[in-house]
């Protein structure tokens, strides 16, 4: 069988997360739950539509960013789906400034993507009292970004001051003031002003007239209820804002309880560091209802003994190999891997070196295709291997290297920010077995002199 080079460029986009409910994506898919340490996506799904089907539930997922987040979240809503639920899943980062935002912000992009969700599918609504307080909003601006300069608001012409109802599309009004106040920090703060004092009205609104009433009509329809998936909140950078407090411990811990009081289920991401913060607990509290949040960790391609991890790297070579191959069955992957590698070593290497971070390997894989046809040998994967060790080794100062050396002797974290800087920097990565979580450094780091010296000076 021969390699089809174009597709199999296409299937090794980093960029690219696999949506399930493609059925092309579908047949790249491979079910690491096994050697994760748990059937997490399961988890969250039981708890909707078994534990809790009729009840609003908020969940909060984490994990490494690109350790596979947004493909099992695809999963996710594809299973619901399936069992009679309408899904909303959106990328915050759409509609957001994941280093500038707050929960009014949140809320609006979570307003419009519900809303255009159910127009799309024929739900009426009528939420009059949300779309006046949008109306007033947007009056409050008065920038040279007015409602007369612009023309038109949600889809109808009108001024600033004009009085009445606007029948008009909702989704489209909202995408108007994101799309602006995105784009535009002075304008996003005024309208922040106005919004934030009104933020438990604005909820109040979005449950009464949009999701109480969406959810009433879609059970009629046979439909269990309403789910809001919300991926990469896990983005939102680790700056202080104007209060002086870090924005995603201000997002998620302090406005946490309002966060969580949308009547839907709601599945929130957030950032790995989070977890293990001191104020973890409040966390979990404020925002989860007091259930942890759910951890996606690394595909181990090694136990916590050093030895190899033969499940996860047979998962890992397969993943691989799907890629290129995607109709064809595991076991006759082996027989194809000189159209893709110069020798199974090669394979296995590219393997191992990912230390089970998805996107990395992807990346790598792209990268050897960058520089040349398969079959990929051995110098070529070098190559890639030194410049995404070189690119990340480069942020690390001897203090980070000192807290890294710890990491590798003690195989666990301290809820120290620094801690938390490495795994935000994927420096280090998370793993779970049957005796709970573990950690490791980036086996990348593992090929850089500064290691290997270290090493060297361990075994003497």
């Amino acid at each position: 069988m021969n390699l089809d080079f174009d597709k199999f460029c296409n299937a090794c986009n980093p960029s690219h997360s696999l949506r399930l409910g493609n059925a092309e994506d579908r047949r790249y898919y491979i079910d690491f739950a096994e050697v994760r340490g748990s059937k997490i996506i399961n988890v969250l799904k039981r708890t909707i539509s078994r534990l809790s089907p009729d009840k609003p539930t908020c969940q909060l997922f984490t994990g490494h960013i690109g350790c596979g987040k947004s493909t099992e979240l695809s999963r996710l809503q594809k299973e619901l789906t399936d069992e009679g639920f309408h899904v909303v899943y959106f990328e915050s980062t759409q509609d957001l400034d994941e280093m500038d935002l707050d929960l009014t912000d949140i809320m609006l992009a979570i307003a419009r993507r519900v809303t255009q969700s159910l127009e799309e599918d024929k739900i009426a609504l009528q939420p009059q009292g949300f779309r006046a307080f949008l109306k007033s909003s947007w009056e409050y601006l008065q920038t040279p970004v007015t409602l007369e300069a612009e023309g038109e608001l949600f889809g109808t012409k009108v001024k600033v001051g004009t009085e009445g109802n606007l029948e008009v599309s909702l989704p489209s009004g909202i995408a108007k003031i994101t799309a602006k106040t995105k784009t535009n920090p002075d304008l996003r703060s005024k309208l922040r002003q106005y919004m934030e004092p009104q933020a438990n009205k604005m909820l109040e609104l979005i449950n009464q007239e949009i999701i109480d009433v969406a959810t009433n009509q879609l059970k009629q329809r046979g439909k269990k209820g309403l789910v809001v998936i919300v991926d990469n909140l896990d983005r939102i950078v680790s700056k202080l804002n104007a209060a002086g407090r870090l924005l995603p411990e201000y997002i998620f811990i302090d406005r946490g309880d309002q966060l969580r009081r949308l009547n839907c289920h709601l599945v929130y991401t957030l950032p790995l560091g989070l977890i293990f913060s001191n104020e973890s607990e409040i966390l979990k509290n404020r925002l989860g209802g007091g259930v942890e949040p759910k951890i996606l960790p690394m595909i181990p391609v090694k136990n916590k003994d050093g030895s190899e991890c033969v499940e996860g790297m047979n998962l890992l070579r397969q993943m691989v190999m799907s890629r290129a191959f995607p109709d064809v069955s595991p076991d006759r992957h082996i027989t194809l891997i000189p159209e893709v590698f110069d020798s199974p070593e090669t394979l296995d290497e590219l393997c191992r070196v990912s230390g089970g971070h998805l996107r990395n390997l992807m990346g790598m894989l792209f990268g050897c295709l960058q520089q040349d046809d398969p079959p990929i040998c051995q110098s070529v994967l070098k190559s890639v291997i030194r410049n995404f060790r070189d690119s990340l080794k480069n942020g690390i100062d001897n203090d980070e290297w000192e807290l890294l050396f710890n990491v590798v002797k003690e195989q666990s974290i301290k809820g120290d920010k620094e801690y938390q800087d490495l795994l935000r920097n994927l420096w280090v990565f998370e793993y779970v077995d049957s005796d709970g979580n573990w950690f490791a450094l980036n086996p990348l780091l593992m090929e850089t002199d500064k290691f290997k010296l270290w090493q060297q000076q361990q075994n003497c």
